[in-house]
């Protein structure tokens, strides 16, 4: 049975007695620690890090919840840890063994041999070896926590009758928190406050009629603060303008290329 990310505390075999109270109140047992935004090394390791799990994660398809799984582990472990600088391979070997992990949790093989061309060469002794140190600062907790577990809850509070509806909302929402694993500024919200906001955009977007209402309903949970939310909301709305400035750059970039531009492109990065 592989981990469901919506459904994180319900183990091997066991049925869904866990309450919504005790999902909010072991959230942040699945947060990095609090001063890992204040160290700015952390954040060129991290971007890197992070470039490097999608980047893997495009080329060989893997299950996206697996990439987002790997990242949630890689930023608890290194928060509790000293980065050794000038040890470029160091970062590697913790991505590779971040998607090991990830990808045994889903039930997932990873593709070693073809990730060597990622420039993740090492062997299964050293991948064996970094799995443990990872497990332990982690305390064993690999069944994260992350703003998919409260989707489902917050999405029950807005008492949408149409079925579809909702699954459009959920697919939205999850779409915008996928976005959200790129921007670090966004590891200081709990992961409920990250659901939350993520699904106040989408209903915004997809109901704009019903939004208000919407809304209002996500607000009056008693697990959220709404001046912590608004400060959330705000940064994910910069990160959708990013994201959308990004993507239309690149259509225009494709609709104005040339068979010879490619060439020269292709060509140079040759060079590089």
């Amino acid at each position: 049975m592989e981990f469901d990310l919506e459904d994180p505390l319900v183990s091997l075999g066991e049925e869904q007695l866990f309450t919504v109270s005790e999902l909010f109140a072991s959230e942040s047992d699945h947060m990095p620690s609090p001063n890992y935004l204040s160290l700015t090394h952390f954040h060129v390791f991290c971007f890197e890090a992070i470039s490097l799990i999608l980047q893997v994660q495009l080329s060989y398809k893997l299950d996206p919840f697996v990439a987002y799984l790997a990242i949630n582990y890689m930023h608890r472990f290194m928060s509790s840890q000293e980065i050794p600088k000038g040890n470029p391979w160091y970062l590697r070997l913790v991505v590779v063994s971040c998607l090991s992990l990830a990808s045994k949790m889903k039930n997932t093989t990873l593709p070693f041999l073809e990730m060597q061309k990622e420039g993740c060469n090492f062997k299964v002794q050293s991948i064996q070896k970094m799995e443990p140190l990872i497990l332990g600062a982690l305390k064993w907790r690999m069944r994260s926590i992350t703003p998919f577990s409260f989707l489902r809850f917050f999405i029950s509070l807005a008492e949408i009758e149409d079925q579809s509806l909702k699954q459009a909302l959920k697919e939205r929402a999850s779409t915008i928190i996928f976005n959200a694993q790129n921007d670090i500024k966004l590891l200081e919200y709990k992961p409920s406050t990250i659901a939350a906001t993520a699904l106040i955009i989408a209903s915004h977007e997809l109901l704009p009629h019903r939004y208000c209402i919407l809304r209002a309903s996500i607000i009056s949970s008693e697990y959220l603060d709404e001046e912590t939310l608004s400060k959330c909301f705000d940064l994910m709305q910069e990160m959708i303008r990013t994201v959308a400035k990004e993507l239309e750059t690149e259509r225009w970039f494709l609709r104005t290329e040339t068979p010879g531009s490619v060439l020269e492109r292709n060509t140079k990065r040759q060079r590089i």
